[in-house]
């Protein structure tokens, strides 16, 4: 049954057979070229993740005060939550302890703080469908984040704060990490939506921004959920296909997380193989090295886009602004 289930979802097979490590010792090296594979790391009670967890639910529970987190949409309309989360994520995202604290795991786990580069953290929320899943909490359908901009080296380390459900988690569609999958990220300009960041939590009932998402996806599509314990943590790849997955009646939940990039693997052209991406613009320039925050080197942007942005948009992610 089990192995049924696996090929069903497309894990094993002679064509789409995804590898997924669990608690596995391994040189960082060469766990991001695994990754670049399309392989999936999974680690459970890491110190520095469960530290990180506890911070993130005491500014979790500082913002909604006497609100129960997992069942605050029973207490709040969706426009009254988008404005709680329009304070919370930005305190969150640029707290000194943040990126501290990020640090820390990638240290944890062997990571060269000198050659990883990193962007700031980002809380997730996730609402029962019919709540609050357009802008500040936007429910995220199948995609890749080499879709908004980010580089083919992209890593995304991804946490709970709160016990996860199977009915509210992150799906991911591995078997298509080898295979292109139609999407309309040709629509998608990542120095705008450093622009469109501004006011986010104004987006309650509909989001005019781009989105770039799979097309023609089936709702039946095989996918998988991978349900860590608070102290776990996934490791995967920008270019995995996945999506927020949650349900009509299902409890609210909190995630973290921030993604890396090797700056030497970036320098010798290593990454995920690129199948589908058209978006224009680079997230790179928002990646500054884990051991004192310095920037990427400019021609490094340039590499992956000779253009740059125009006059009106944005390089660089605008810490006044809100979280996608």
């Amino acid at each position: 049954m089990y192995k049924e289930y696996l090929t069903k979802c497309g894990l094993l097979g002679t064509e789409n057979m995804t590898v997924i490590w669990f608690n596995h010792a391994i040189q960082d090296e060469e766990r991001r070229r695994r990754l670049y594979a399309g392989e999936i790391f999974v680690y459970d009670d890491l110190r520095s993740v469960a530290e990180f967890a506890s911070f993130a639910r005491e500014i979790v529970e500082a913002a909604l005060a006497a609100y129960d987190p997992l069942r605050v949409h029973e207490a709040l309309t969706p426009s009254e939550l988008a404005s709680v989360l329009g304070r919370l994520k930005p305190t969150f995202t640029h707290h000194h302890e943040s990126r501290r604290l990020a640090s820390r795991i990638l240290d944890e786990l062997g990571t060269d703080l000198d050659d990883c580069h990193m962007d700031v953290p980002k809380l997730r929320t996730s609402y029962p469908t019919g709540h609050l899943t357009k802008g500040i909490a936007y429910a995220f359908p199948a995609h890749r984040d080499t879709w908004y901009g980010g580089p083919q080296a992209q890593i995304n380390w991804w946490l709970p704060i709160y016990p996860l459900s199977g009915d509210n988690a992150m799906a991911l569609y591995p078997r298509y990490f080898s295979n292109p999958v139609v999407n309309d990220s040709d629509q998608f300009n990542y120095y705008r939506r450093n622009v469109e960041r501004r006011g986010v939590a104004k987006f309650v009932d509909e989001d005019p921004r781009v989105q770039p998402s799979a097309i023609g996806l089936s709702q039946d599509e095989p996918e998988f959920r991978l349900l860590p314990a608070v102290g776990g943590l996934i490791v995967f790849s920008g270019s995995q296909l996945h999506a927020t997955a949650s349900s009509a009646g299902c409890l609210s939940r909190y995630s973290v997380d921030f993604r890396t990039v090797s700056r030497s693997d970036v320098e010798r052209g290593l990454g995920a193989p690129n199948l589908d991406v058209r978006c224009t613009g680079t997230a790179l320039r928002d990646f500054r090295r884990a051991s004192d925050a310095a920037p990427m080197p400019e021609e490094l942007a340039r590499r992956l886009d000779p253009v740059g942005p125009t006059q009106d948009e944005l390089a660089v992610f605008n810490p006044r602004a809100q979280d996608r």
